[in-house]
Protein backbone atom coordinates (compact mmCIF):
# COMPACT_ATOMS: atom_id res chain seq x y z
CA UNK A 1 0.00 0.00 0.00
CA UNK A 2 0.99 3.55 -0.81
CA UNK A 3 1.69 5.74 2.17
CA UNK A 4 3.24 8.77 2.79
CA UNK A 5 4.11 9.15 -0.96
CA UNK A 6 6.43 6.67 -1.09
CA UNK A 7 6.27 3.19 -1.35
CA UNK A 8 9.76 2.38 -1.06
CA UNK A 9 12.00 4.25 1.57
CA UNK A 10 14.90 4.00 -0.23
CA UNK A 11 14.03 5.86 -3.20
CA UNK A 12 16.05 6.41 -6.39
CA UNK A 13 16.22 9.83 -7.92
CA UNK A 14 16.09 9.40 -12.07
CA UNK A 15 16.76 12.08 -15.05
CA UNK A 16 14.56 14.57 -15.05
CA UNK A 17 12.39 15.63 -17.77
CA UNK A 18 13.83 18.58 -19.23
CA UNK A 19 11.84 21.48 -19.68
CA UNK A 20 11.53 21.79 -23.44
CA UNK A 21 8.94 20.14 -25.32
CA UNK A 22 11.09 18.33 -27.66
CA UNK A 23 13.65 16.20 -25.29
CA UNK A 24 17.45 15.34 -27.20
CA UNK A 25 19.26 13.28 -25.91
CA UNK A 26 21.63 14.30 -22.90
CA UNK A 27 25.17 15.54 -24.01
CA UNK A 28 26.77 14.20 -20.94
CA UNK A 29 26.20 10.81 -21.00
CA UNK A 30 23.45 8.31 -20.50
CA UNK A 31 21.03 9.91 -17.51
CA UNK A 32 21.38 7.15 -14.08
CA UNK A 33 18.08 4.64 -14.65
CA UNK A 34 16.03 2.54 -11.87
CA UNK A 35 16.19 -0.57 -11.97
CA UNK A 36 13.16 -1.46 -10.08
CA UNK A 37 9.49 -0.08 -11.37
CA UNK A 38 9.08 3.48 -9.89
CA UNK A 39 6.38 5.21 -10.49
CA UNK A 40 5.23 8.87 -11.05
CA UNK A 41 1.70 10.12 -10.35
CA UNK A 42 0.83 13.64 -12.12
CA UNK A 43 -2.90 14.98 -10.84
CA UNK A 44 -3.42 18.15 -12.61
CA UNK A 45 -6.53 20.03 -10.60
CA UNK A 46 -8.57 23.02 -10.92
CA UNK A 47 -11.07 24.20 -8.71
CA UNK A 48 -12.60 20.78 -7.84
CA UNK A 49 -11.13 20.41 -4.36
CA UNK A 50 -12.83 16.96 -3.03
CA UNK A 51 -12.42 15.23 -6.12
CA UNK A 52 -9.13 15.58 -5.56
CA UNK A 53 -8.92 14.48 -2.37
CA UNK A 54 -11.01 11.33 -3.32
CA UNK A 55 -8.84 10.69 -6.11
CA UNK A 56 -5.74 10.63 -4.02
CA UNK A 57 -7.49 8.42 -1.35
CA UNK A 58 -7.73 5.79 -4.17
CA UNK A 59 -4.16 5.94 -5.33
CA UNK A 60 -2.90 6.04 -1.16
CA UNK A 61 -4.87 3.08 -1.08
CA UNK A 62 -3.16 0.90 -4.44
CA UNK A 63 -1.44 -2.07 -3.56
CA UNK A 64 1.96 -1.86 -4.83
CA UNK A 65 5.53 -3.60 -4.51
CA UNK A 66 7.27 -0.59 -6.25
CA UNK A 67 8.38 2.78 -5.26
CA UNK A 68 5.43 5.78 -6.55
CA UNK A 69 5.32 9.13 -5.94
CA UNK A 70 2.17 11.55 -6.31
CA UNK A 71 2.66 15.29 -7.37
CA UNK A 72 -0.50 17.32 -7.89
CA UNK A 73 -0.45 20.92 -9.97
CA UNK A 74 -2.66 23.02 -8.49
CA UNK A 75 -3.99 25.14 -11.78
CA UNK A 76 -7.00 26.28 -9.70
CA UNK A 77 -7.65 29.11 -6.47
CA UNK A 78 -9.98 26.85 -4.22
CA UNK A 79 -7.18 25.79 -1.92
CA UNK A 80 -6.82 22.48 -2.96
CA UNK A 81 -3.10 22.95 -2.73
CA UNK A 82 -3.10 24.14 0.90
CA UNK A 83 -5.90 20.79 1.87
CA UNK A 84 -3.84 18.54 -0.01
CA UNK A 85 -0.55 19.76 2.00
CA UNK A 86 -2.74 19.52 5.12
CA UNK A 87 -4.03 16.15 4.59
CA UNK A 88 -1.29 14.39 2.70
CA UNK A 89 1.91 16.09 3.47
CA UNK A 90 4.76 13.72 1.49
CA UNK A 91 2.50 14.63 -1.55
CA UNK A 92 4.28 17.49 -4.04
CA UNK A 93 2.40 20.02 -4.64
CA UNK A 94 2.97 22.82 -7.41
CA UNK A 95 0.98 25.96 -7.71
CA UNK A 96 0.56 27.12 -11.35
CA UNK A 97 0.85 30.59 -11.19
CA UNK A 98 -2.48 31.16 -12.95
CA UNK A 99 -4.36 28.04 -15.18
CA UNK A 100 -2.38 27.37 -17.98
CA UNK A 101 -4.01 24.85 -19.57
CA UNK A 102 -3.80 20.65 -19.19
CA UNK A 103 -0.85 19.96 -21.22
CA UNK A 104 1.37 22.88 -19.59
CA UNK A 105 0.11 21.75 -16.05
CA UNK A 106 1.17 18.31 -16.93
CA UNK A 107 4.12 19.78 -18.05
CA UNK A 108 5.08 21.19 -14.46
CA UNK A 109 4.78 17.95 -13.19
CA UNK A 110 6.08 15.67 -15.53
CA UNK A 111 9.50 17.47 -15.12
CA UNK A 112 9.59 17.20 -11.05
CA UNK A 113 8.72 13.35 -11.59
CA UNK A 114 11.12 10.55 -10.38
CA UNK A 115 9.45 7.32 -11.78
CA UNK A 116 10.35 5.36 -14.88
CA UNK A 117 6.36 4.89 -15.24
CA UNK A 118 5.01 8.29 -15.76
CA UNK A 119 1.12 8.48 -14.81
CA UNK A 120 -0.91 11.32 -15.84
CA UNK A 121 -4.34 11.13 -13.67
CA UNK A 122 -7.59 13.42 -13.70
CA UNK A 123 -8.67 14.55 -10.27
CA UNK A 124 -11.92 13.16 -11.32
CA UNK A 125 -11.47 9.52 -11.21
CA UNK A 126 -11.02 6.79 -8.98
CA UNK A 127 -8.77 3.99 -9.34
CA UNK A 128 -9.12 0.44 -7.88
CA UNK A 129 -6.02 -0.76 -5.93
CA UNK A 130 -4.64 -2.65 -8.83
CA UNK A 131 -4.72 -0.53 -11.26
CA UNK A 132 -1.02 0.66 -10.66
CA UNK A 133 0.55 -2.88 -10.48
CA UNK A 134 -1.58 -4.16 -13.80
CA UNK A 135 -0.57 -0.81 -15.96
CA UNK A 136 3.34 -1.76 -14.49
CA UNK A 137 3.33 -5.32 -14.80
CA UNK A 138 1.72 -4.78 -18.54
CA UNK A 139 4.84 -2.38 -19.66
CA UNK A 140 7.31 -4.60 -18.07
CA UNK A 141 6.40 -7.37 -20.04
CA UNK A 142 6.31 -5.68 -23.07
CA UNK A 143 9.30 -3.72 -24.12
CA UNK A 144 7.45 -2.27 -27.11
CA UNK A 145 4.69 -0.62 -25.32
CA UNK A 146 5.01 3.11 -24.70
CA UNK A 147 1.51 3.51 -23.24
CA UNK A 148 -1.47 2.08 -21.15
CA UNK A 149 -4.78 3.14 -20.57
CA UNK A 150 -7.69 1.23 -18.97
CA UNK A 151 -10.99 0.94 -19.00
CA UNK A 152 -12.98 4.14 -18.16
CA UNK A 153 -16.30 3.98 -16.57
CA UNK A 154 -19.01 6.61 -15.91
CA UNK A 155 -20.50 6.80 -12.53
CA UNK A 156 -23.76 5.28 -13.50
CA UNK A 157 -21.20 1.93 -14.80
CA UNK A 158 -21.82 2.91 -18.32
CA UNK A 159 -18.21 2.99 -20.70
CA UNK A 160 -16.69 5.96 -21.34
CA UNK A 161 -15.88 5.97 -25.32
CA UNK A 162 -13.12 7.99 -24.97
CA UNK A 163 -10.88 5.35 -23.20
CA UNK A 164 -9.56 4.80 -26.69
CA UNK A 165 -9.13 6.29 -30.01
CA UNK A 166 -8.40 6.30 -33.26
CA UNK A 167 -6.55 9.21 -34.74
CA UNK A 168 -9.30 11.52 -36.24
CA UNK A 169 -9.17 12.33 -39.83
CA UNK A 170 -11.34 14.02 -41.61
CA UNK A 171 -13.57 11.13 -42.69
CA UNK A 172 -13.75 9.67 -39.16
CA UNK A 173 -14.77 12.92 -37.58
CA UNK A 174 -17.35 13.46 -40.20
CA UNK A 175 -18.73 10.13 -39.16
CA UNK A 176 -18.85 11.30 -36.02
CA UNK A 177 -20.55 14.19 -36.34
CA UNK A 178 -23.24 13.15 -38.15
CA UNK A 179 -23.98 10.47 -35.73
CA UNK A 180 -23.28 7.29 -37.65
CA UNK A 181 -21.14 5.66 -34.43
CA UNK A 182 -24.17 5.59 -33.00
CA UNK A 183 -26.52 4.23 -35.46
CA UNK A 184 -23.57 1.34 -36.32
CA UNK A 185 -21.26 1.21 -33.33
CA UNK A 186 -20.35 -2.17 -35.11
CA UNK A 187 -19.27 -1.06 -38.69
CA UNK A 188 -15.73 -0.66 -38.43
CA UNK A 189 -15.69 2.30 -40.99
CA UNK A 190 -18.34 4.27 -38.56
CA UNK A 191 -16.99 3.27 -35.66
CA UNK A 192 -13.31 4.49 -35.49
CA UNK A 193 -13.91 7.27 -33.71
CA UNK A 194 -14.20 5.72 -30.38
CA UNK A 195 -13.21 2.37 -31.65
CA UNK A 196 -16.99 1.09 -30.73
CA UNK A 197 -16.39 -1.69 -32.82
CA UNK A 198 -14.24 -3.56 -30.45
CA UNK A 199 -14.88 -5.52 -27.94
CA UNK A 200 -15.20 -3.18 -24.49
CA UNK A 201 -13.13 -6.06 -22.65
CA UNK A 202 -10.71 -7.11 -24.49
CA UNK A 203 -7.50 -5.59 -24.67
CA UNK A 204 -6.69 -4.08 -27.84
CA UNK A 205 -3.49 -1.96 -29.55
CA UNK A 206 -5.17 1.14 -30.42
CA UNK A 207 -3.83 4.59 -31.92
CA UNK A 208 -4.44 6.46 -28.69
CA UNK A 209 -5.47 6.03 -24.99
CA UNK A 210 -7.43 9.06 -22.73
CA UNK A 211 -5.42 11.31 -20.93
CA UNK A 212 -7.62 11.08 -17.49
CA UNK A 213 -5.50 7.83 -16.68
CA UNK A 214 -2.67 7.35 -19.07
CA UNK A 215 0.59 5.44 -18.00
CA UNK A 216 3.49 6.30 -20.32
CA UNK A 217 7.10 4.79 -20.11
CA UNK A 218 9.47 7.32 -19.50
CA UNK A 219 11.91 6.43 -22.34
CA UNK A 220 9.22 6.88 -24.53
CA UNK A 221 8.51 10.47 -23.60
CA UNK A 222 12.26 11.40 -23.43
CA UNK A 223 11.77 10.53 -27.45
CA UNK A 224 8.91 11.85 -28.04
CA UNK A 225 9.03 14.83 -25.70
CA UNK A 226 6.18 16.60 -23.57
CA UNK A 227 2.97 17.76 -24.33
CA UNK A 228 2.31 20.51 -27.05
CA UNK A 229 1.40 22.90 -24.62
CA UNK A 230 -0.32 24.91 -27.92
CA UNK A 231 -3.37 22.37 -26.79
CA UNK A 232 -5.05 24.27 -24.12
CA UNK A 233 -7.12 21.78 -23.11
CA UNK A 234 -8.27 18.76 -24.82
CA UNK A 235 -6.53 16.70 -27.72
CA UNK A 236 -3.16 17.18 -26.34
CA UNK A 237 -3.45 13.25 -25.38
CA UNK A 238 -4.12 12.29 -29.01
CA UNK A 239 -1.28 13.92 -30.00
CA UNK A 240 1.42 13.02 -27.35
CA UNK A 241 0.04 9.22 -28.26
CA UNK A 242 0.90 10.10 -32.22
CA UNK A 243 4.41 11.41 -31.63
CA UNK A 244 4.79 8.24 -29.28
CA UNK A 245 4.08 5.98 -31.85
CA UNK A 246 6.12 8.07 -34.77
CA UNK A 247 8.88 7.23 -32.25
CA UNK A 248 8.05 3.61 -32.38
CA UNK A 249 5.69 2.92 -29.46
CA UNK A 250 2.44 1.26 -28.79
CA UNK A 251 -0.40 2.09 -27.03
CA UNK A 252 -2.37 -0.49 -24.99
CA UNK A 253 -6.18 -0.04 -24.57
CA UNK A 254 -6.03 -2.65 -20.92
CA UNK A 255 -9.34 -3.56 -19.21
CA UNK A 256 -8.73 -5.50 -16.71
CA UNK A 257 -8.15 -2.00 -14.92
CA UNK A 258 -11.38 -0.04 -14.92
CA UNK A 259 -11.00 3.29 -13.76
CA UNK A 260 -14.49 5.57 -12.80
CA UNK A 261 -14.47 9.10 -14.52
CA UNK A 262 -16.63 11.03 -13.65
CA UNK A 263 -15.49 13.48 -16.10
CA UNK A 264 -16.22 17.17 -17.22
CA UNK A 265 -16.50 18.30 -13.46
CA UNK A 266 -13.71 21.03 -13.83
CA UNK A 267 -14.94 22.08 -17.20
CA UNK A 268 -18.19 22.47 -16.08
CA UNK A 269 -16.86 25.95 -14.46
CA UNK A 270 -15.96 27.28 -17.60
CA UNK A 271 -17.88 25.32 -20.53
CA UNK A 272 -18.21 28.31 -22.30
CA UNK A 273 -13.87 28.49 -22.97
CA UNK A 274 -13.81 24.53 -22.81
CA UNK A 275 -16.51 24.38 -25.77
CA UNK A 276 -14.07 26.86 -27.88
CA UNK A 277 -10.90 24.68 -26.31
CA UNK A 278 -12.61 21.94 -27.85
CA UNK A 279 -12.82 22.74 -31.13
CA UNK A 280 -9.37 24.81 -31.53
CA UNK A 281 -7.84 21.10 -30.41
CA UNK A 282 -8.90 19.53 -33.85
CA UNK A 283 -7.68 22.52 -35.52
CA UNK A 284 -4.29 22.92 -34.13
CA UNK A 285 -4.08 18.67 -34.13
CA UNK A 286 -5.43 19.15 -38.11
CA UNK A 287 -3.08 21.49 -38.97
CA UNK A 288 -0.26 20.07 -37.35
CA UNK A 289 -0.53 16.22 -38.45
CA UNK A 290 -2.20 16.60 -41.45
CA UNK A 291 -3.09 19.97 -43.40
CA UNK A 292 0.94 19.64 -44.92
CA UNK A 293 -0.70 16.15 -46.94
CA UNK A 294 -4.07 17.80 -47.72
CA UNK A 295 -4.58 20.38 -50.95
CA UNK A 296 -5.71 24.07 -50.51
CA UNK A 297 -9.42 22.93 -50.97
CA UNK A 298 -9.43 20.26 -47.80
CA UNK A 299 -8.08 22.45 -45.90
CA UNK A 300 -10.30 25.28 -46.07
CA UNK A 301 -13.55 23.02 -46.27
CA UNK A 302 -11.87 21.59 -42.83
CA UNK A 303 -11.40 24.74 -41.02
CA UNK A 304 -14.71 26.07 -41.92
CA UNK A 305 -16.30 22.76 -40.99
CA UNK A 306 -14.32 23.22 -37.22
CA UNK A 307 -15.50 26.74 -37.30
CA UNK A 308 -19.15 26.16 -37.86
CA UNK A 309 -19.37 23.19 -35.63
CA UNK A 310 -17.93 25.37 -32.71
CA UNK A 311 -20.11 28.34 -33.42
CA UNK A 312 -23.20 25.80 -33.04
CA UNK A 313 -21.88 24.22 -29.98
CA UNK A 314 -21.21 27.15 -28.20
CA UNK A 315 -25.02 28.82 -29.69
CA UNK A 316 -26.58 25.50 -28.10
CA UNK A 317 -24.43 25.48 -24.98
CA UNK A 318 -25.75 29.29 -24.10
CA UNK A 319 -29.19 28.32 -24.92
CA UNK A 320 -29.19 26.06 -21.81
CA UNK A 321 -30.06 26.92 -18.32
CA UNK A 322 -26.39 28.11 -16.77
CA UNK A 323 -26.39 25.22 -14.46
CA UNK A 324 -26.47 22.69 -17.26
CA UNK A 325 -24.00 24.44 -19.51
CA UNK A 326 -21.20 21.92 -20.24
CA UNK A 327 -19.08 20.85 -23.43
CA UNK A 328 -20.72 20.13 -26.23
Amino acid sequence: MVTNGYHNANLVMVHGLKSSATLPGESAGEPVRQREPFVSVVIVTYNVSDLVIRCLQSVFASKVSFGVDVIVVDAGTDGSGDRIRAEYPAVTVIQAPENPGFGTASNLGLRRSHGNYLLLLNPDTVIPPDALALAVADLEANPGLGIVGPKLVRADGSLDLSARRSFPTPRIALYHFLGLPRRFPKVREFGAYNLTYLNPDQPATVDAVAGSFMMVRREALEIAGLFDESFWMYGEDLDLCLRVGKAGWKARYLPSIVVTHLKGQSSRTRPLRCTIEFYRAMHIFYRKHQASRAGVVQNFLVTAGIVALGAIAVLRDQMRPKAHRRVS
